[in-house]
């Protein structure tokens, strides 16, 4: 009775998490002491797993303990990496736990890139090894009683619990033992052992046999349970279905006898032995079907005992009638145990390694907001640039605030040296020139670095494709085709950036061709500029006139507009709110996070008021310009009109049109080299992520193809032996007639019989006295018996040599001669003229076979004396 089901362990591979891991923590968190602890905690939990699953393990509580601890950190981990094929690929591999392998190839094993996939296994082994902790339990004491139940109702629930999901962990079919089928009898099997244990609690405290029986017979209906969806399933060994059925009438036979102890108290003498029959029947179903697994000899003298009891009392005081089996009442159930369900944190040792480190889903909120805040704040600042854009277009085409500063007709105005002034500081037309030149260096490099990545892609996705055109079903996994549409999506959108980049280059470059003569013109000094415009006769009497003054006025207060928009642009880059607290208060509140609301929400909250003054100065600002150009109008009318003065004025307007587009080509040019160096960082970090999943692939891809060498190995080269053709089977003999069946028949067990009696050997030959032999008696004929042994077809012949080679004893009953051993073999010899002649009691090779190489008879050895027995 203390035969207990364990479950075996799964074994897996050398997974290095570090690695990857680390390289995910670079790219994500910006360098500082967060990094570093992550990086840490990484190789923390890479320690962790070889602890728990790259060793043995003892069956003790403290392994069990540092393999919950692994999968509360699996649990932990699975929402703060992005564990899929196209971002962190990691391949976890396990093998078969029920798979003993072959001489042909190694065990069933499974390898996919899932962080699910590698949860599950484990939770599969905190099953087995608490099953195995729980069955190593002396069940002699109370304590050892309770740890087994608890493990065995912790094993039960583990394996439940991957039953109901193990399908939505994994993207393709799971090995044999973590299927459905196989894990819900698991579960079945532990939640039976678990009730039995409360049985012998319950039968060792003596408690009363109603509840007993009750017990017992549930712990009977688990184990039927399991039983009938194991037998039809070859999932699980052999050696476990007799275990369990052999436990189901046990169980039922132990209800019966505490049933029939109730009875007897209750003075039902003939339920009474009814019961005990119909337990003495069922121990005796056991111990003829299953003896070699489960002992039942004490229970079944128990029973026994009480069974002749019952029957002497009853036949001879009592004469109770004895009611047949199925006019008894059921005996009731309750159930003590249930599957412990799994809630992490499973071990009560566990402190997570990443606590610091935000979920996942919190990330990818704080990608979505700091999106949308960048939309917000570039579509702002856009607005105030194009704003200021406008403007000074509007003065350079009405040629202010040269116009009103150019009073002499023969100097440069202020305005136009301060422009020059600017453009010089910043480097002149060099600068732009530089630049230029720089931007196809930086869009080559970024188009070869997509181009590798892609070509990474492209190799592995047709090497897939020649293997899935090889193997054609065999070949299970997810297609490079399927699997890379995320990663070719995200290269297509860097292909039409880069393509946009290179039409806003070609705008850039034509703008520069256009004004390229008046920003060298302001490039020169002040003499070589003043040469460059032409003079003419100024309107002496509009120097101190109202429109003159006026027209300044608002242009000064267009200039104290165009500062506060820089102030306003300033201001609004430099804000900054964390809105990790936000979204972490919101996921353990609802259990989910309304990203858009809360970002819209702050969003407005924050730059609300920074909209509303952007607003304000852009309205002031066409107030301002409205004004202007009806102010130049009265200006132009009082302005002596002569072609010198028009064409002065057109040249001024060139250049400040040119000073505008040079402040705007620059900052163009240099978003442009920041554009380019930012995206080669992209473009890197995409390469990496094309190059790592690639070789995770590479590293499936020949893990499945040494599995499908081996499978291939493994397999029959014929679905069938052939027929056997009729003239074989008419001529082989009745006596074996044995017939060839491809399903295997279990070994029967050894049965010794008497082996068959050799046929009887022929009277040894009469030897005279004298030690020579004479030549007569050796060139006589062998002398054939008076009576043959009649012989049966299935014996072998009298001349066929025994396969192995046969031993003493030889016969030594009087008036043997002995035994003579053959000639000693010699290598060839050049003197032999005769052949030496073999005595008829000597061996002699069958027909067909070439005999020992013998010697002439002048060298042969002396002959040895014969001594016959006396």
């Amino acid at each position: 009775m203390a035969t207990f089901i364990s479950v075996p362990l799964k074994k897996t591979s050398e997974v290095d998490l570090v690695k990857p891991l680390s390289k995910y923590i670079h790219n994500t968190y910006p360098s500082g002491e967060d990094q570093t602890e992550y990086c840490r905690a990484v190789e923390e939990l890479n320690k962790l797993r070889k602890s728990a699953v790259g060793r043995p393990l003892d069956k003790h509580e403290t392994s069990l303990e540092t393999v919950m601890r692994y999968y509360d950190q699996l649990c932990s981990v699975e929402p703060k990496f992005p564990f899929t094929e196209s971002q962190l690929c990691l391949t976890f591999t396990w093998k078969d736990a029920f798979d003993k392998g072959s001489i042909f190839g190694g065990s069933v094993k499974l390898a996919l890139p899932s962080l699910g996939y590698e949860k599950t296994c484990v939770l599969f082994n905190i099953g087995a090894l608490a099953s195995q902790i729980a069955s190593e339990q002396n069940l002699d004491n109370d304590e050892a009683l309770k740890a087994a139940s608890k493990f065995y109702q912790l094993a039960s629930g583990a394996f439940s619990h991957i039953k109901d999901t193990v399908l939505s962990s994994l993207n393709r079919d799971p090995t044999i033992d973590i299927s459905p089928d196989t894990v819900g009898t698991l579960s079945l099997i532990m939640l039976a052992q678990a009730q039995e244990v409360f049985f012998l609690k319950a039968t060792r405290d003596k408690m009363k046999d109603a509840l007993i029986a009750k017990l017992a017979n549930q712990a009977a209906d688990y184990y039927g349970d399991a039983f009938k969806q194991c037998q039809y399933k070859d999932t699980l060994s052999k050696e476990v279905f007799p275990i369990l059925a052999a436990k189901h009438c046990i169980m039922q036979a132990h209800a019966a006898y505490h049933q029939s102890v109730l009875a007897k108290q209750q003075k039902k003498f003939g339920e009474e032995i009814g019961r005990l029959q119909h337990a003495s029947d069922l121990v005796k179903t056991v111990s003829s079907r299953y003896d070699e697994y489960v002992n039942v000899k004490d229970l079944a003298d128990k029973i026994n005992r009480a069974l002749t009891a019952a029957k002497k009392d009853n036949d001879f005081i009592y004469h109770d009638r004895v009611p047949d089996l199925k006019d008894l009442d059921p005996i009731g159930k309750a159930s003590l145990v249930k599957p412990t369900p799994i809630n992490v944190p499973l071990s009560q040792k566990y402190t997570d390694l990443f606590e610091k480190m935000v979920p996942l889903a919190i990330q990818q909120c704080l990608t979505v907001y700091n999106q949308r805040r960048a939309e917000l704040i570039n579509a702002t600042i856009a607005q105030m640039r194009d704003a200021t854009t406008f403007a000074n277009g509007v003065l350079a085409s009405l040629n202010l605030p040269a116009a009103i500063e150019d009073v002499s007709g023969d100097s440069v105005p202020q305005s136009i040296l301060n422009k020059s002034k600017t453009i010089i500081e910043q480097g002149g037309i060099q600068t732009i020139d530089q630049l230029i030149r720089d931007l196809p260096e930086l869009l080559q490099r970024n188009k070869e670095i997509l181009d590798e990545s892609v070509k990474f892609l492209d190799e592995e996705e047709a090497t897939d494709n020649d293997l899935k055109a090889k193997f054609k079903d065999r070949w299970q996994r997810t297609p490079s085709t399927e699997l890379y549409k995320p990663l070719r999506s995200e290269g297509n959108n860097f292909r039409s950036v880069l393509d946009k980049a290179i039409g806003a280059d070609a705008v850039v470059k034509e703008r520069y061709q256009c004004h390229r003569e008046a920003i060298a013109i302001l490039c020169k000094p002040e003499a070589e500029l003043n040469a460059a415009i032409p003079s003419a006769n100024p309107a002496k009497t509009m120097q101190g006139s109202e429109v003159v003054s006026v027209l300044k006025s608002l242009l000064n207060q267009l200039d104290d507009v165009k500062k506060v928009r820089e102030q306003l642009e300033t201001d609004i880059k430099s804000v900054n709110f964390d809105m990790t607290t936000k979204f972490l208060t919101a996921l353990a509140q609802d259990g989910a996070v309304n990203e858009e609301a809360i970002s819209v929400t702050e969003l407005d909250r924050i730059y609300g008021s920074y909209t509303f003054k952007v607003q304000e100065n852009l309205k002031k600002q066409e107030d301002l310009i409205n004004n202007i150009q009806t102010a130049h109008q009265e200006f132009s009318k009082m302005k002596q009109s002569n072609s010198e003065a028009n064409l002065r004025e057109e040249v001024l307007k060139n250049l400040a049109a040119g000073h505008d587009n040079y402040i705007e080509l620059v900052a163009n040019l240099k978003e442009g080299t920041k554009f380019y160096n930012d995206l080669t960082e992209i473009l890197l970090k995409y390469q990496c992520k094309c190059s790592d999943i690639v070789f995770a692939r590479k590293t499936e891809r020949d893990e499945l193809l040494k599995d499908l060498q081996q499978s291939i190995a493994r397999e029959p080269s014929a679905p069938s032996i052939p027929q056997v053709p009729s003239y074989q089977s008419a001529s082989s003999s009745s006596s074996t007639n044995t017939s060839v069946s491809s399903i295997p028949t279990p070994a029967p067990r050894t049965v010794f019989q008497s082996a068959k009696q050799p046929p009887p050997r022929p009277p040894p030959p009469t030897m005279p006295s004298a030690s020579p032999v004479p030549a007569s008696a050796a060139q006589a004929p062998n002398p054939a018996p008076t009576t043959a042994p009649a012989t049966d077809s299935s014996q072998p012949l009298s001349n066929t040599i025994p396969s192995q080679a046969q031993g003493p004893p030889y016969p030594t009953y009087p008036g043997y001669p002995g035994y003579y051993g053959m000639p000693m073999p010699v290598g060839y010899n050049p003197y032999m003229y005769g052949q030496q002649t073999i005595p008829p009691y000597m061996y002699q090779p069958p027909s067909g076979q070439a005999p020992y190489p013998t010697q002439h008879s002048a060298f042969s050895y002396p002959q040895q004396p014969f001594f016959p027995p006396q």
